[in-house]
């Protein structure tokens, strides 16, 4: 399913300021397959992320490489409002380890 290969193909989308995929964080949301068109719904970390327009941009262009998917919108949301209790163990595990290398 497109939907998969989808999330799959986020996982590459790495968010500059933290350095792990957005997925992993619990930044998106939803991901809705219609034809050939993706809608993606995501979050940020904060309302003012001055990297917003930069991973918005890489979610489309990972989404568009996805067989079968030509068109992609990115539905910035702010609700739920993102918490770190979103993130993955996988993330949370990276983050302590950095913690802890660099305390």
């Amino acid at each position: 399913m497109n939907e998969d290969k989808i999330w799959l193909a986020l996982e590459e989308v790495i968010d500059p300021e933290i350095g792990i995929n957005i997925v992993d964080l619990g930044l998106v949301y939803d991901i809705e397959i219609q034809d050939d068109r993706a809608k993606i719904e995501m979050t940020l970390t904060i309302p003012e992320c001055p990297l917003a327009d930069e991973i918005t941009a890489n979610v489309e262009e990972a989404a568009q490489k996805v067989e079968g998917i030509s068109e992609v919108e990115v539905k910035l949301v702010w609700e739920p409002k993102w918490t770190p209790a979103r993130m993955s163990e996988e993330a949370l595990e990276e983050i302590r380890a950095r913690q802890m290398a660099h305390p």
